[in-house]
């Protein structure tokens, strides 16, 4: 009886003491951080910044991991470990509060940068290269103070390893290195940003979605997604077609009969586009429409009909809607739009023939 109890005894000192501990710790923790986020989150409902909200939400996941820590610290601080095996969990649990910190912090500057940065005139593309850039920074720095602050080693020969290390890698790693630098150019240097519509000269188009540290992502219209290495992309040549405007023209080329009243073919062309530009969607209707006749086709006179679209899709249902209602117009207005028709001239062929054969 004397050694169960004394093993229980034993057991509550080793095990269920520092475990009761950690539970009650995590769990008391644990409510308060609910009621607090929620009381955090009523109030920044009424607030008109976002930049709270970015926070809050940042503030989710480290801290658990807070939580976690501050449980197994004071599990450990209560329980009969020796003094030296104390200081090493401790040191471990900073390190591990540090990291947990640091990715807070890196959580907060992608975030921030995702928000706020499109709203900022000349401020950081919102694109995967600038938020994982923000990241890779701030745990950099973390990492330093890990190794400078807590363990106080000289950081210099670890700079030095990785500058050789880092010319060895980026020797192995060339193409790699080449699309990451040119996304970061791409990304700073605006002139493709997250939404624009692109087309390469390769024949690839769509919007643009992201850029990532290798490729950039293209839906196209079909609804399928196109990676290009950000290397290629740098070196193509790009038809974005939201600069320096989203509005673009609507060319529609068409032909009538040689016989019929210009004037009047452009009254009615007119007052058709107008019509589109007013009631079909993606239309501007501030524009006026125009037509420029422009050649004498083999069956009919060519011109271009003019109008203007909000941005690149909106270009086929215009296209749609004239066509639709132009025919019908044309059809009730007596125009026609000839078929091709190719004509031979029998008296000309006739004339050239008899001329060859006297002077024969």
């Amino acid at each position: 009886m004397t050694a169960f109890l004394s093993f229980l005894s034993d057991s509550w000192v080793l095990v269920v003491k520092p475990l009761s501990i950690f539970v009650v710790t995590f769990l008391i923790g644990f409510g308060l951080r609910k009621l607090l986020l929620s009381r955090l989150s009523r109030w920044t409902q009424k607030s008109k910044t976002q930049l709270d909200d970015i926070i809050i939400s940042s503030l989710r996941g480290p801290s658990i991991i807070w939580l976690l820590i501050l449980g197994i610290y004071l599990a450990i601080r209560f329980s009969d470990l020796p003094l030296n095996a104390i200081d090493i969990s401790g040191k471990v649990l900073l390190v591990l509060g540090i990291l947990s910190a640091t990715l807070f912090l890196g959580n907060l500057a992608a975030r921030t940068i995702k928000v706020y940065a499109a709203k900022v005139e000349g401020a950081l593309p919102t694109t995967s290269i600038t938020t994982n850039v923000a990241r890779v920074v701030v745990f950099a720095l973390g990492v330093l103070i890990i190794i400078k602050g807590i363990f106080n080693l000289d950081i210099s020969p670890i700079l030095a390893t990785l500058g050789v290390g880092g010319l060895a890698v980026a020797l192995a790693l060339q193409e790699t290195l080449s699309n990451f630098f040119a996304g970061v150019y791409i990304s700073m240097a605006r002139q493709i940003q997250i939404g624009d519509y692109i087309k390469l000269d390769s024949g690839e188009e769509g919007y643009v979605t992201d850029i990532h540290w290798r490729t950039i992502k293209i839906k196209a219209l079909p609804n399928n997604i196109i990676l290009v290495p950000n290397e290629k992309l740098a070196r193509a040549i790009v038809t974005n077609y939201y600069l320096p405007d989203k509005e673009l023209a609507v060319l529609v080329n068409l032909g009538v009969h040689y016989k019929s009243d210009l004037t009047s073919v452009e009254r009615v062309t007119v007052e058709v586009a107008r019509e589109v530009m007013k009631e079909v969607t993606g239309g501007v209707p501030g524009f006026e429409p125009f037509i420029r006749y422009n050649n004498f086709g083999d069956s009919s006179i060519g011109f271009t009909v003019i109008m203007r679209a909000r941005e690149f899709v909106d270009q086929y249902l215009i296209k749609h809607e004239f066509i639709k209602r132009l025919h019908a117009r044309y059809q009730a207005e007596g125009i026609v739009i000839p078929f091709p028709i190719r004509a031979i001239n029998y008296e000309q062929e006739k004339a050239d023939t008899t001329e060859k054969g006297s002077d024969a």
